[in-house]
């Protein structure tokens, strides 16, 4: 069964950055595009950053120009760097495949998340 552990969330002031780190138990990520998720108290998950097994990034606009997302294959990692960080980026954060391969029935259990809180 394939699982997901993220760590590097933590409780940072606005304009910081963190940087996130995704492990998959299984070699999925030579497979398919991985993406970054994300859910704030009281709204639904969004995801906010992909990356193909290519390296073609995608972001949502919310982030566009703040995060990276980045993946290395051989150590099945996926990694969001986060940077001038904004109180409306606190979240659970998540990784998982990609929301086009969920749309496509690639349904792989989410992880325990990691929590990222902005605030001064």
């Amino acid at each position: 069964q394939v699982q997901f552990v993220e760590s590097g969330g933590g409780l940072v002031q606005p304009g910081g950055s963190l940087r996130l780190s995704c492990e998959a138990s299984l070699s999925i990520f030579n497979i398919y595009p991985m993406g970054w998720y994300r859910q704030a108290p009281g709204k639904q998950r969004e995801q906010v950053a992909s990356i193909t097994t290519g390296g073609t990034t995608n972001y949502a606009d919310s982030v566009k120009g703040r995060f990276t997302i980045s993946r290395d294959n051989a150590k099945n990692t996926v990694d969001l760097q986060m940077n001038s960080l904004k109180p409306e980026d606190t979240a659970e954060y998540y990784c998982n495949v990609d929301s086009i391969s969920r749309s496509g029935g690639i349904i792989v259990a989410w992880g325990k998340g990691t929590l990222v809180t902005v605030s001064s």
